[in-house]
């Protein structure tokens, strides 16, 4: 339990939120390797899960070669449980967790679910069975990077006429995958369906529509063949029941036992992110402040997007979290 005198600008009653794939960049997370043994450990467990050295990975990288899914699952993960590592050293823990797309195996093992380990093999196998399958549908499309399938921010658009053009327009293979925020909205597809709805969504009213850093179609029917790959290495993990309030991307609501969260952990890879029924599920406990505990300030954009009251902070680097105690 942490002292209630510690200086900080929240209270302890704050929500960890876990950043996913497309927050990399090169050397993330060193600084933490540098000064905590625990995120050591955390480097150790990751690069016997890769079968490579993390810190060479991380420090030697260029951002185009961490945006490869079997490269940018495993490294965001490390710096997401790096994150919250840290915070644990300082006394810090979590009111309640919640991830956003891959995030969410950070927040499993914060509330307790499966082991830092078992994470980190699950994201290597993960970010495989992804990669393949984005490289197939892109070489079905003619190959080279124009035809790579990816996701699309739509900006400016309510997240329901959003879902429901997707609906009516009829292009084949676009989705809506991400509903993040009142403001944004992410499509998935190959890039033909991207191209295809890029005016249309402006001709709407959408103000922008931004081809994202991110290497597939995620959080839809085109990863199927993914999930099924991956389907096999999540099988033999133990999966326990959260140790405290656990949020889903595929339902939006607390996760009752570890059972459903594994049945979830699989159909997460094929179904949208509700991330805003996520934030207002989590806002609804009473939560008094939100940590973005891993890379990038996305989370903390699209909380504030949300509308909800609770301040929210940026703890993914290692001067971020010492900010937060002075």
């Amino acid at each position: 339990m942490v002292d209630k005198t510690t200086k900080t600008p929240f209270s302890l009653n704050a929500a960890f939120l876990f950043p996913g794939q497309g927050a990399q960049y090169p050397g993330m997370a060193l600084d933490f390797l540098k000064s905590s043994k625990a995120a050591a450990d955390l480097f150790a467990l990751a690069s016997d899960a890769m079968s490579r050295d993390m810190e060479a990975l991380l420090r030697d990288s260029d951002a185009e070669t961490l945006k490869r899914s079997d490269i940018a699952q495993p490294t965001v993960t490390l710096a997401n449980l790096c994150a919250a590592a840290v915070l644990k050293e300082r006394g810090l823990t979590p009111a309640c967790a919640a991830g956003h797309s891959l995030g969410e195996y950070a927040a499993l093992v914060s509330a307790g679910v499966i082991s830092p380990g078992d994470c980190l093999k699950l994201v290597v196998a993960r970010g495989k069975a992804m990669q393949t399958t984005v490289e197939k549908i892109a070489k079905l499309s003619g190959g080279g990077t124009d035809s790579a399938p990816g996701m699309a921010a739509v900006l400016g658009l309510a997240p329901e006429k959003v879902e429901a053009l997707v609906k009516s327009l009829g292009i084949a293979d676009l989705y809506a995958a991400n509903i993040n925020s009142p403001k944004q909205v992410v499509i998935s597809g190959t890039a033909a369906a991207l191209a295809a709805a890029q005016n249309k969504f402006k001709e709407a009213g959408a103000k922008r529509v931004l081809r994202l850093q991110v290497a597939g179609p995620f959080h839809s029917p085109l990863m199927a063949e993914a999930a099924d790959a991956f389907g096999p290495a999540l099988e033999p993990v133990s999966f326990k029941d959260p140790a405290l309030p656990l949020f889903s991307n595929v339902s939006g609501k607390a996760v009752s036992s570890g059972a459903e969260a594994k049945e979830l952990a699989l159909k997460q890879i094929t179904s949208p992110v509700r991330w805003i029924a996520e934030e207002s599920a989590i806002a609804a406990l009473g939560i008094e402040a939100c940590l973005e505990t891993g890379p990038g300030t996305v989370l903390q954009g699209l909380w504030r997007d949300s509308g909800n009251e609770a301040p929210v902070f940026a703890a993914g680097k290692l001067e971020e979290i010492e900010a937060l105690f002075n």
